[in-house]
């Protein structure tokens, strides 16, 4: 048994918490990994909303705030993690194994969900790091072609192999007997570095503000009336991209008042 599957048996679960199995874990590099737990057959959320998760590691769990990086008709949740070598939960989550038990809260929650945004006809996904975990439950959910011509994904990292997780992903939705056909066409994805020489590098508000995003991608300049948008990553990427989106017309909203974009500050840790 693993350890943190031996430490579940000693401490009691916590009320409106689920208790579920890890089923699969991949490491993508020495700062990144995903990992899959059994669904609750009670659990529903909407793509692109969150939910507190922790370890049964002590008699007062630490629970952080993660993405659902899987869409809402999936079997499974999946999250997509940082790795923070002192995190309080991140420090011991990175070294989970399937079979372990990792612990859910009940009540999901969330800005990044379709009903935050007025009708448009293009959809911008807009992240940086793990940012992009609700955009990678968002571009599998049939409901997101239902309302949107297009999609465009973006993504920066750092590096490139951070951007591994989005990259694969989106190739393998071409065969996904759900929504393969939904995106043929209708899904871009742009990703760039900041730091490590690739073919796009630069942060994503400088990008888009002087132009090159539209030359290099050959979409047209955001307009208000047709184009919506969600942010997700730093509380410092945050501000200067709603304040990019703000300056091109766009207004924030949120589920109770609807607008032209939205974002997400809840952080994981």
């Amino acid at each position: 048994m693993h350890a943190v599957a031996e430490v579940a048996a000693t401490f009691a679960v916590p009320d409106n918490v689920f208790a579920e199995k890890v089923v699969a874990v991949e490491h993508f590099t020495d700062r990144l990994f995903r990992f899959r737990i059994t669904r609750p057959a009670s659990f529903r959320f909407r793509s692109g909303e969150f939910v507190m998760i922790g370890l049964p590691n002590a008699q007062k769990p630490v629970f952080r705030a993660y993405s659902i990086a899987s869409p809402s008709w999936d079997d499974e949740i999946e999250f997509f993690s940082i790795k923070v070598a002192n995190g309080p939960l991140t420090e011991h989550l990175q070294k989970i194994k399937p079979g372990d038990t990792v612990l859910m809260r009940k009540k999901p929650t969330g800005t990044l969900v379709l009903d935050a945004l007025l009708p448009g006809k293009r959809l911008y996904l807009l992240s940086t790091g793990t940012g992009v975990a609700p955009f990678a439950s968002l571009v599998r959910d049939p409901e997101t072609y239902e309302k949107f011509e297009e999609v465009v994904l973006v993504q920066t990292c750092r590096q490139v192999d951070e951007l591994t997780y989005i990259t694969r992903l989106v190739e393998d939705l071409r065969d996904d007997p759900l929504v393969g056909d939904l995106v043929e066409g209708r899904l871009k994805l742009f990703t760039s570095t900041t730091r490590q020489t690739f073919p796009r590098m630069g942060r994503i508000t400088d990008l888009m503000t002087d132009g090159r995003f539209f030359e290099m991608t050959g979409l047209p300049r955001i307009d208000p009336e047709i184009d919506r948008g969600m942010i997700c990553g730093s509380m410092a990427m945050i501000k200067d991209t709603s304040a990019m989106l703000e300056g091109f017309g766009l207004v924030e909203g949120a589920n109770n008042k609807p607008a032209t974009f939205v974002v997400e500050r809840a952080f994981v840790g």
